[in-house]
């Protein structure tokens, strides 16, 4: 069977809530693969809520639909604070990146107590702001940012990020409407462990399932490269 843009993989999956430091709940979905335990984690950081970004944002969805599958992945998802997807609506209101913070931490500690292996940020948009603002929390083993704006994330967070010494890779689009693989390139030295890739043809929305495809082949390269290269069948 092909692997289509529709395709939903075997997994366990369970309705999971957050509970953050500042006293709210976040609703989300954890996705485990089907029979084994998951050998890495991805924590993952949708776009924003304002222009439609939730856990549903389709490479994330996409995401936990096949990698539990395909690569041993534990896929957590989640809607920050005021966020709402078919999963229903996270408690409390958007704070442009700023409360945020409490949400990502709620994430990474619910990976910890849960003992979900080797937490990675999975950050889009909206989301790689939180990834390089608040995660740099000892249990995070690295980041990966789609289509980083680099706005609300400060030349401050990146040098935070490179004293913070773990990886750093940022797919960044030919067409981005924010930041194109030049640019970012230029933004992104001073983090020495980053690594920039420009993904020739694709938009900052990342549509079409050539890109979902690349996307997804290269997270794996980075949390669990025995599952690379990904098949296309199963």
């Amino acid at each position: 069977m092909e692997i289509r843009a529709s395709t939903v993989l075997p997994a366990r999956r369970e309705d999971i809530e957050l509970t953050t430091a500042d006293g709210l709940t976040l609703v989300g979905e954890l996705a485990l693969p089907a029979e084994r335990a998951p050998v890495a984690t991805l924590v993952c950081l949708h776009p924003l809520p304002t222009h439609g970004g939730m856990m549903d944002s389709h490479v994330l969805r996409k995401a936990a639909y096949r990698l539990p599958a395909l690569a041993d992945l534990a896929v957590l998802r989640f809607n920050t604070r005021g966020t709402t997807s078919e999963r229903g609506t996270s408690q409390g209101a958007f704070d442009g990146g700023e409360g945020e913070r409490f949400d990502v931490a709620a994430a990474v500690e619910y990976a910890d107590f849960h003992d979900l292996p080797h937490p990675w940020l999975l950050g889009w948009s909206f989301g790689t702001e939180l990834a390089l603002r608040w995660g740099r929390d000892p249990l995070v083993e690295g980041a990966i940012l789609l289509s980083p704006p680099l706005r609300r994330a400060s030349d401050a967070d990146l040098d935070a990020w490179g004293e913070f010494g773990r990886p750093l890779v940022a797919l960044v689009p030919e067409f981005d409407d924010y930041l194109r693989p030049e640019e970012a390139v230029k933004r992104f030295a001073r983090v020495p462990q980053a690594e920039v890739i420009g993904v020739d043809g694709a938009k900052h929305l990342w549509v079409g399932e050539p890109y979902v495809r690349i996307v997804l082949g290269e997270i794996v390269k980075r949390v669990n490269p025995a599952a690379a290269p990904l098949p296309h069948e199963v």
